[in-house]
């Protein structure tokens, strides 16, 4: 099930770690937000490995649709309400900020870059975008209400943000890479204080950053408590439209489009990890009804940790760890956000001051609505009977019959149908 990414692009390899070795910075995790993070503390001078468990890539960061937006959803609205004025406006600006180190960076690399307008639509609720257009104005941004969509279903309308833009992710980060500290095929099992315990020798650093997706260790931060997992799904069609920029619903369970060169690729079915949805069939029962001649060239699914405020967690791993940092929460919206925790990173390791670190802290208040959602998800599949249990946590484990997977609806860890673990937070296979 390889995304059109990969099939692609040959990423360049890595070996594997052979003993014992240290360095003042680990990074664990080979996805974007790690790569990028070693790129900018490699440019400060600081000494740093990054250790990917696999392959680079492979994980979310291989199957994302790379929309480099700094629009994402309706989200202005709901920050003003959760967080006031002051909190919405860092929020854009950091991820502008982000969107700009791309645009740079983008330029001296041959990555499909493309600019697109992006917009989010609505089938049916217009109020909620007028309002979004109405927040934009509090923060200082002025976006554009468009009603004609190139869209096969009718709207009314979408809230349009001009010049965004999309690329390849493999072409980007096979560049960006390719001369950076990294070991492939190096297992993290375990920390002992900031120490790496891997399955081919220990690694000592004087900082870690975990940038596993959904951090891995549980005794600091909390973060089975702050983060939920989504499941969501893409098609790559052939001879369908051309829609010309970059479309997502404001509705959770509505539809993305983007196109790459001559393909549509088409999002949605998507579900809290572990629960059912629509997956591929209510992708291609949409397609065979508005795009009757296209050919499937592939699909794929990608994984997405959901915060509590739909902000990402980037920082100290929790308020009582001082050299211990993580990045996690992306909340489907990883490419600016990946961008972002590599520049916040690489700030707090070299010292420097960044005026955004504080609203996107991994300590910052967790009393929202989703807190409670998740807990009682984690006691329901906690009280569950049945043969197989998540050895993360000890959830129940469900059976995924559109990806032969066991997945856990409590943090997202899956497995294949041999016990082999998927995704985690989950470090050991099932039996």
């Amino acid at each position: 099930m390889e995304s059109i990414w990969q099939k692609e692009v040959q990423l360049p390899s890595f070996p594997k770690l052979n003993g014992d070795t240290s360095t003042d910075v680990l990074i664990i995790g080979g996805g974007v937000a790690g790569i990028l993070t070693a790129c900018f503390l490699k440019q400060n001078g600081v000494d740093c490995i990054l250790v990917e468990k696999h392959r680079i890539c492979s994980g979310t960061t291989g199957h994302t649709t790379a929309k480099i937006t700094y629009q994402h959803g309706l989200i202005f609205h709901k920050l003003i309400k959760s967080g006031g004025v002051e909190t919405a406006r860092k929020y854009f600006e950091a991820n502008r900020f982000a969107f700009a180190k791309y645009t740079e960076l983008c330029e001296k690399v041959d990555c499909d870059y493309e600019i697109k307008d992006n917009y989010v639509y609505s089938v049916s609720n217009r109020k909620k975008l007028e309002n979004e257009l109405t927040t934009l104005e509090k923060i200082g941004y002025e976006a554009e209400y468009e009603e004609n969509l190139l869209l096969p279903f009718p709207t009314v309308g979408a809230v349009k943000f001009a010049n965004q833009a999309q690329f390849h992710p493999l072409k980007f980060l096979s560049v960006i890479a390719k001369d950076l500290p990294i070991y492939e095929n190096t297992f993290v099992k375990e920390m002992r204080g900031n120490t790496a315990i891997t399955d081919c020798g220990k690694i000592t650093a004087k900082t870690v950053i975990v940038a596993t997706h959904f951090p891995f260790i549980n005794k600091h931060g909390s973060f089975f408590l702050k983060l939920y997992q989504h499941r969501s799904y893409v098609l790559a069609l052939e001879n369908a439209q051309d829609v010309g920029g970059m479309y997502v619903d404001e509705s959770k369970t509505g539809l993305s489009f983007r196109n790459y060169g001559k393909y549509l690729l088409l999002g949605s079915g998507g579900h809290r990890t572990g629960k059912k949805g629509g997956n591929w069939t209510e992708l291609r029962y949409f397609a065979e009804q508005y795009y009757p001649t296209a050919r499937e060239h592939c699909y794929w699914a990608a994984q997405d940790c959901m915060s509590l405020d739909e902000m990402p967690y980037i920082g100290r791993y929790s308020s009582n760890t001082t050299r211990l940092y993580t990045t996690t929460g992306f909340n489907k919206w990883g490419m600016t956000g990946a961008m972002l925790s590599a520049i916040l990173l690489s700030d707090m390791v070299i010292g420097k001051q960044n005026e955004y670190t504080d609203i996107f802290s991994p300590s910052r208040c967790i009393l929202k609505p989703q807190l409670f959602v998740n807990c009682l998800e984690s006691a329901v599949n906690l009280l569950s009977f049945t043969g197989r249990r998540c050895p993360h946590l000890g959830c129940a484990l469900h059976w995924n019959a559109a990806e032969h997977s066991w997945d856990c609806a409590c943090h997202g860890s899956r497995f294949a149908e041999n016990g082999r673990v998927l995704d985690n937070p989950a470090n050991d296979d099932i039996r």
